[in-house]
C-alpha cells in the first residue's frame, strides 16, 4: 500500500504527481544525532528535492532552553516560517535523509501550530533518491507568506505533566528509544544522564514501526506493534525519545491509525534522565 493522506503521510508517487502545485511547500527537515556523523545542512546544500526549503530543527526551538530544541514560541515559529515562505493555504510536505525519522518531529510541530496542511514524505530523500527522481542544489525562490497559528497546548506535555500522569498510571507513556536505552542497559549518549525510563512507560521503538526500506508500516501493521508492546488504547497517550524528535514518530503513527488523543514530552529523556529528584525505572518493568 501506498500512503496519500496529505495530513499524516504522502507517498512518493503523490509527491511527485503534487510537486508543481502552486500551493505545495516542501521542507526538508533532515537531523541527526552526533554519533551519526552527518552535516544536514551541508546535505541539504548538495542535493535536495526540487523547490524544498531547509528546515532547521535546532534553530527553529527555543533557545532560551538548557534543552535540545524544545518547541519555540508562537512568534519565532511564525517568523522563521515566514522567512521560509511558507504559511496560510499551503500544502507543507516534509521529509528527511534517513527515511522517517526528524521529519516526524517538524509534523507535530505543525500540529502543535494548529497548522493541519502537512504530511511526512514516506520513505524521505532516501526512497526519492533510489527511485530516480529529481534532485537539485539550487536555493528555493521564497516569497513571504503569514501564517495564522493558534496552539494546540494539549499535543505538548512538560515534567510536571509527566510526572503525574506516571504516578496515577492515567496515560500511556509510550518512549521511541531502542530496547537497550530503555532498559538501562545501554549508556545515555548525553553526558551525566541517568539510564532506564520513565516509571509506567511502555517501549515501542520508532524503527519497529517502520519497513527495511524507511517507510512507515501499513495501519494494521502500526496497530499490531502497538498492541505487541501492551499499549491500552483506551487511555491518551504522551510519547517520550531522548530529546523529543524521534517521540512523534509514535505520534504520526498513532493519528494514522486513529488514535487522536496523543500528545509529546518535550523535554523526554534529555529532562528525566537529568534530575535526580525523578525516579527512573529499568529493565521491563
Amino acid at each position: 500500500m501506498s500512503y496519500d493522506d496529505p495530513k499524516t503521510i504522502v507517498s512518493t508517487e503523490w509527491l511527485a504527481k503534487h510537486i508543481k502545485d502552486p500551493d505545495l511547500r516542501l521542507l526538508d527537515a533532515s537531523w541527526y544525532l552526533p554519533a551519526m556523523g552527518r552535516d544536514p545542512k551541508a546535505e541539504y546544500d548538495a542535493a535536495h528535492i526540487p523547490g524544498a526549503r531547509f528546515f532547521d530543527i535546532d534553530d527553529v526551538s527555543d533557545n532560551r532552553s538548557d534543552l535540545p530544541h524544545m518547541v519555540p514560541t508562537v512568534e519565532k515559529f511564525m517568523s522563521r516560517l515566514r522567512a521560509m515562505g511558507v504559511g496560510d493555504g499551503h500544502q507543507v510536505v516534509v521529509y528527511d535523509g534517513m527515511g522517517v525519522f526528524s521529519a516526524a518531529r517538524v509534523w507535530w510541530l505543525f500540529r502543535l501550530m494548529g497548522q493541519d496542511n502537512i504530511a511526512v514524505l514516506d520513505g524521505g530523500l532516501p526512497k526519492w533518491q533510489a527511485e530516480g527522481r529529481d534532485i537539485e542544489d539550487l536555493p528555493p525562490v521564497i516569497r513571504d507568506r503569514h501564517m495564522t497559528v493558534r496552539r494546540q497546548a494539549h499535543m505538548v506535555k512538560d515534567v510536571t505533566q509527566v510526572s503525574a500522569a506516571s504516578k496515577l498510571r492515567d496515560y500511556e507513556i509510550i518512549d521511541a528509544r531502542g530496547p537497550g536505552r530503555f532498559r538501562g542497559e545501554e549508556p545515555e549518549p548525553r553526558e551525566g544522564m541517568r539510564a532506564g525510563h520513565i516509571p509506567g512507560a511502555k517501549n515501542v521503538h520508532y524503527a519497529t514501526l517502520q519497513n527495511a526500506d524507511g517507510t512507515m508500516k501499513d495501519p494494521a501493521g502500526l496497530k499490531a506493534t502497538f498492541e505487541a508492546a501492551g499499549v491500552d488504547f483506551g487511555k491518551p497517550v504522551i510519547t517520550s525519545c531522548g530529546s523529543g524528535v524521534t517521540a512523534a514518530i509514535l505520534n504520526l503513527a498513532l493519528e494514522v491509525i486513529g488514535k487522536r488523543d496523543h500528545s509529546l514530552y518535550d523535554g523526554s529523556w534529555s529532562e528525566w534522565g537529568q534530575f535526580p529528584t525523578l525516579p527512573v525505572a529499568t529493565g521491563e518493568d
